[in-house]
């Protein structure tokens, strides 16, 4: 998963995805479930590897900039590798699979299955992430369970959580932490304090697609408390 997740979104260059990575990952996944047929965390690893595969048509404007996932054309995901996913999914829930990767495909699935960002359901998505923090301490899937909650209309709720990951240091120097506060205080309208935290990410990221998304987005915030 770390070599699709270099492809998904490239960690330092030029270019924002890495799709051949994620193929390899991908091709080794299926082989994998092919040789395990009863590990349900496999099939949970495909599935969620076939569902952000989906995304990947839209990913990228015409101008090669990256387009985010609440901005992108739905009607470019590739709707095989979807209904993939979603039947591998319920492969390894058949199998009683509730590991981590079960529950990551869970929460990509909520996405796959909604026609517009709008009807995503944030809830069921808190939720997942909920239960995968019994499981696996990761700050990462905190962060993500803090702009879930944001998306679901609580961005104060959001904020508290993520400052509560500021000073941990498994956190230090990931860009998506400023990023996503700045998320959370746009939507609180607390514009030039978001502008800082956009800028701040992009510092931190060498992935100069990313750097000019976050840097966009800097200078929006900046307009909007003028």
């Amino acid at each position: 998963y770390l070599i699709f997740n270099e492809g998904y979104s490239a960690t330092a260059g030029e270019e924002w995805m890495r799709t051949d990575l994620s193929a390899e990952a991908l091709r080794l996944g299926r082989i994998l479930a092919g040789l395990a047929p009863g590990e349900p965390e496999v099939h949970g690893l495909v599935a969620l590897m076939e569902i952000q595969a989906s995304r990947f048509p839209a990913r990228i404007g015409p101008d090669g900039a990256p387009v985010l996932l609440l901005e992108q054309d739905r009607s470019l995901w590739d709707r095989l590798l979807i209904r993939r996913g979603l039947e591998r999914l319920e492969l390894a829930r058949g199998l009683d699979g509730k590991g981590p990767y079960v529950l990551q495909a869970s929460i990509a699935a909520c996405h796959a299955r909604a026609a517009t960002p709008g009807e995503t359901n944030w809830e069921e998505i808190v939720a997942l992430y909920d239960e995968l923090a019994t499981i696996r301490d990761s700050p990462v899937a905190e962060l993500n369970r803090a702009v879930a909650i944001s998306m679901a209309g609580d961005p104060a709720a959001a904020l508290e959580a993520i400052d509560r990951l500021v000073d941990d240091r498994r956190m230090a120097g990931y860009h998506l932490l400023p990023s996503a506060r700045g998320d959370a205080l746009e939507r609180l309208g607390r514009h030039e304090e978001a502008a800082a935290e956009f800028e701040r990410a992009s510092t931190l990221t060498a992935n100069l697609q990313e750097k000019r998304v976050l840097d966009e987005r800097a200078a929006n915030s900046r307009k909007s408390s003028a």
